[in-house]
């Protein structure tokens, strides 16, 4: 394992801070700091943008995206026993890295960053798939972000990425691929990690479109492909009985065939659909 600063190695760091990875943090620490240096290059020229980095753990990612140029780094840690490290680190690259603890889903950000930013991280399991979520539904597009570089689940990763007719195919395909391009850059066993996970994991990028792929109300659009996802194997003539008990005739109108299923109607035809459905799903003026 090459080195790409003059801090200790990671195993030298989590011994001397006693940092094992706790699993009710969804902790499962990378410390190959070849990988990390790999992930960070998957985000592109980091020298002029601000990094947002949740769950750092003892700062392998944090050292390779300081390592690989990035102007500054915000990172939001949790667990309070990495803070010495996490400081070790900040002490090395004075005025580039700062440490907030505390939790992702609580903490705004954007007082602390300067656009461009950019998202990296190995997000800690428990909560990858809420802050995505999160991120690609903010209330105006586009988003504070350009690009998300975030390690998954190998399950979660293929799900966005997924294609209509396949099984991973559902709610957070359409939900990203609506409003960004998301692609898998890496792939890792769970043998890269301390301790290994009982899956495989995947690095996913996703960069930010200007607008999203096809016109469509955000909020009536999500509300269709949840409830169209909600009884996924029935076909979409009952499935979106919630939304009006006379849906035929917009999904005739949106080219869909009431005797679809959700998991083969094509992110285009949502899109057409959730317009079709704009007048009888837009709330009543006050």
């Amino acid at each position: 394992m090459s080195q790409i600063d003059t801090l200790p190695p990671l195993r030298d760091v989590i011994a001397t801070h006693a940092l094992s990875a706790r699993k009710s943090l969804g902790q499962n620490f990378l410390l190959d700091l070849n990988l990390t240096a790999k992930i960070a290059r998957q985000a592109g020229d980091l020298t002029t943008c601000d990094i947002l980095e949740i769950g750092p753990g003892p700062g392998g990612l944090t050292r390779a995206l300081l390592a690989g140029g990035a102007r500054r780094v915000l990172a939001i840690e949790k667990d309070s026993r990495c803070l010495a490290a996490l400081n070790e680190i900040a002490d090395h690259y004075p005025d580039q890295l700062e440490i907030l603890n505390g939790d992702a889903l609580d903490i705004d950000p954007l007082a602390h960053l300067n656009a461009p930013i950019r998202i990296v991280a190995n997000l800690p399991y428990n909560v990858g798939t809420e802050l995505l979520i999160r991120w690609l539904t903010p209330p105006q597009w586009p988003p504070f972000w350009q690009s998300l570089t975030l390690m998954f689940q190998r399950e979660v990763a293929e799900r966005i990425v997924a294609t209509p007719g396949t099984k991973a195919y559902g709610r957070l395909a359409l939900m990203c691929q609506w409003r960004a391009d998301p692609h898998i850059v890496m792939s890792l066993p769970p043998g890269a990690f301390t301790p290994p996970p009982k899956v495989s994991s995947a690095v996913v990028h996703i960069t930010a479109r200007a607008t999203p792929r096809f016109p469509a109300d955000a909020k009536i659009l999500e509300r269709v492909v949840a409830v169209a996802f909600n009884q996924r194997r029935k076909m979409l003539r009952s499935a979106l009985k919630p939304i009006t008990k006379d849906i035929e005739p917009h999904l005739v109108a949106a080219g869909i065939a009431p005797t679809a299923r959700a998991e083969t109607v094509s992110l285009e035809q949502f899109c057409a659909l959730a317009r079709q459905l704009a007048p009888i799903m837009k709330p009543a003026p006050q």
